[in-house]
């Protein structure tokens, strides 16, 4: 069975061609600048020569399109037809209260997924037109919804109530949801392996810190608590996002910069951050080659983030009641040596103790605790595609 994994941004779509048969990624790419000037596919062909295509693409469906030509395509393709491809699955943003697992989409779904656009405007949108864009190019193919939510939904309700009024919820359902799930179930899973347990049986803090980045607390396999909140905004200093502050700011903000709630909250998602505090980059290997040559505001950005994520780690151990392991991931958690160790750094009397040699390696899943170690630390590369793929063949086959 070959299932097709898309993942849709407002103008971007990343996916992955799986056989499932023994989980090989046959064809993986990305589509830049959908409905822009300057749009872009870039195809990656397993044993075949990268494929870039420059078209304009007008819409999600005309990139889709394209995406399904090249994977037939007679020289970069990896399919000979269409019929090939068994199932498609999406990732989606919010699955609000409704949905604590993936489903396949059907009308009612649907109707369900598209209820929740207030609650992730920015990305609900494209997710949807992802969907409705494979419904038309393949509408006999089953199509299964997998939601970066999902895995949060075992939150107690003490953990994801807001201190507001209580009727704001029961009005419009203000919480906390939290987000990357598809990814820290992955963590969960392999972690597990790594400790040699059940997923049932494993307490972790999973760490996944990239441009955007979240903690969560995973105690016998089920999430308890999770950094992120009704909007990926909330928590861990991020990339360009500040994570938690002082709601006030916004207040401030508006009075002293003559600005509107729009503008106030473009600032705190995409001019904040390690890029609002460092004033170089929201990437963190351009930031610590400036703190090497000096820059102060550089080396603050390092040393706050890495500050906020400690504390956040020490929380959660608390909250869990003590873990078997630390688990980083993603783009700063996979490939940031340095930044492990900083993190790391002061948690020793948790029983965290990271091995220099050990850790000096990037995107290898790897145990990088000292032998001595109460509790590992683990780097496992996360695979939020193969999560997606196993939900669908769950679902579909």
């Amino acid at each position: 069975m070959k299932v097709f994994v898309i993942n849709c941004g407002s103008s971007s779509l990343k996916y992955q061609l799986i056989n499932m048969v023994d989980e090989s990624v046959l064809a993986s790419g990305l589509i830049e600048r959908i409905g822009m000037d300057g749009s872009i596919l870039t195809h990656k062909p397993e044993g075949k020569d990268k494929f870039i295509v420059e078209q304009k693409m007008e819409n999600h469906e005309v990139a889709i399109k394209l995406v399904l030509d090249a994977l037939v395509d007679e020289k970069h393709g990896v399919v000979k037809s269409m019929d090939e491809i068994d199932a498609v699955g999406h990732r989606v943003l919010h699955g609000g209260e409704y949905f604590d697992k993936s489903v396949l989409i059907t009308d009612e779904t649907m109707k369900t997924i598209e209820e929740l656009i207030d609650l992730g405007p920015l990305h609900m949108p494209a997710n949807i037109m992802g969907i409705k864009s494979c419904q038309n190019i393949m509408p006999n193919v089953p199509q299964v919804a997998t939601f970066d939510t999902a895995f949060h939904q075992t939150i107690p309700e003490h953990a994801y109530i807001y201190s507001i009024p209580y009727e704001y919820y029961e009005k419009y359902k203000i919480r906390k949801y939290g987000f990357h799930g598809t990814s820290h179930k992955y963590i969960t899973e392999r972690a597990a392996f790594m400790l040699g347990k059940n997923v049932e049986e494993v307490n972790i803090v999973s760490c996944h810190l990239g441009n955007g980045a979240s903690l969560a607390a995973i105690k016998n396999g089920k999430c308890i608590e999770t950094s992120m909140g009704i909007t990926p905004l909330e928590g861990l200093t991020m990339g360009t996002r500040s994570g938690d502050i002082d709601p006030a700011v916004i207040q401030v903000l508006m009075g002293k910069e003559d600005i509107n709630i729009d503008q106030a909250l473009e600032i705190l998602n995409k001019k904040s951050g390690v890029l609002g505090i460092s004033g170089v980059s929201s990437d963190f290997r351009d930031i610590e080659k400036a703190a090497e040559e000096g820059n102060h505001r550089a080396q603050l950005a390092l040393d706050h983030f890495t500050y906020v994520v400690r504390k956040y780690i020490g929380a959660y151990i608390g909250a869990i009641g003590g873990v078997d392991a630390v688990v980083f991931t993603a783009g700063v958690g996979e490939n940031a040596p340095g930044m492990r160790a900083s993190i790391c750094k002061g948690l020793e009397f948790f029983g965290i103790e990271v091995d220099e040699e050990e850790n000096n390696m990037r995107g290898k899943e790897k145990d990088v605790s000292k032998a001595r170690a109460r509790v590992r630390t683990f780097v496992i590369p996360t695979n939020e595609e193969i999560v997606i793929a196993r939900d669908t063949l769950e679902l579909t086959k």
